[in-house]
C-alpha cells in the first residue's frame, strides 16, 4: 500500500517531515469554499463587511504573504490591476522594502467587482483587525473541517509555498515571492524524509 495522499494525488496531508504543515488541494478548496459562502450569504452591510474578508483570504492564499503585510495593502496605490500584481511590504526585514508579487486575475477581479459595488470601501478594504480576521479565520476553517491546529492565517503561505515548488517554480523565485531574506528559510520547504523520496520514486514507476 502506498503512502495516503488527499485523493489528488498530492503528498501526504500534513507531512511533518521538515516540520512544515500545510493543507491539502481537498482542505485548501474547503477552506476557500468556506470564506466565499461566508460572503455569498452575506446581505446588504453585512456582505459589505464580510467581503473585505473574503478578498483578504484570496490575496493571503494567492501570494502567500504574512497576514500583516496583506493587512497593511493600500488598495489605491498598491494594486496593478491592469497586470495583475500587488505590492507588498515585506516584513521582518531589516529596513523597509516592498516586493511585487503576480496574482491571479481571479483575486484582481473580486477585488475590482467589490470595489465596484461598495465604492465607498476604497482605500479601505484591506484594513482589518488582525485578531477579528485570525478570529473569522479559525470559525471558517472548523466550517471547512479544517483541523484546529492548521486553521490560522499562516498556514496559507506554508500552503502556498509547497504549491509554487511542486508546480517547478524555482526555490530562488520563490524565496523573492515569500520575502524570505535568506534562501535557507525557503529551502526548509525542499527537505524531504527517505519515506517521502521512496514514495515518490515509487509514484514515478522508478522503484
Amino acid at each position: 500500500m502506498g503512502m495516503p495522499t488527499n485523493g489528488n494525488g498530492n503528498l501526504p496531508i500534513n507531512y511533518k517531515s521538515a516540520k512544515i504543515e500545510y493543507l491539502s488541494d481537498d482542505q485548501l478548496n474547503a477552506l476557500t469554499q468556506s470564506f466565499m459562502d461566508f460572503f455569498e450569504n452575506g446581505v446588504g452591510m453585512l456582505r459589505k463587511k464580510r467581503g473585505r474578508y473574503w478578498i483578504v483570504y484570496l490575496f493571503l492564499r494567492f501570494t502567500g504573504a504574512r497576514l500583516n503585510e496583506v493587512l497593511s495593502i493600500d488598495d489605491n496605490t498598491d494594486i496593478d490591476f491592469r497586470n495583475y500584481e500587488v505590492k507588498l511590504i515585506t516584513l521582518k526585514q531589516r529596513s523597509k522594502t516592498f516586493r511585487i508579487v503576480p496574482v491571479p486575475s481571479q483575486a484582481i477581479s473580486e477585488l475590482a467587482t467589490y470595489l465596484a459595488q461598495f465604492p465607498d470601501a476604497k482605500g479601505k478594504v484591506f484594513k482589518l483587525i488582525d485578531r477579528n480576521f485570525r478570529v473569522i479565520f479559525s470559525k471558517l476553517g472548523k466550517k471547512a473541517g479544517i483541523p484546529k491546529d492548521l486553521a490560522h492565517p499562516h498556514i496559507l503561505r506554508h500552503t502556498r509555498s509547497i504549491e509554487l515548488l511542486r508546480a517547478g517554480v524555482p526555490v530562488t523565485a520563490v524565496q523573492a515571492l515569500l520575502g524570505h531574506a535568506s534562501l535557507t528559510t525557503t529551502a526548509i520547504y525542499l527537505r524531504l524524509s527517505g519515506q517521502e523520496i521512496k514514495w515518490i520514486l515509487k509514484e514515478k514507476g522508478l522503484i
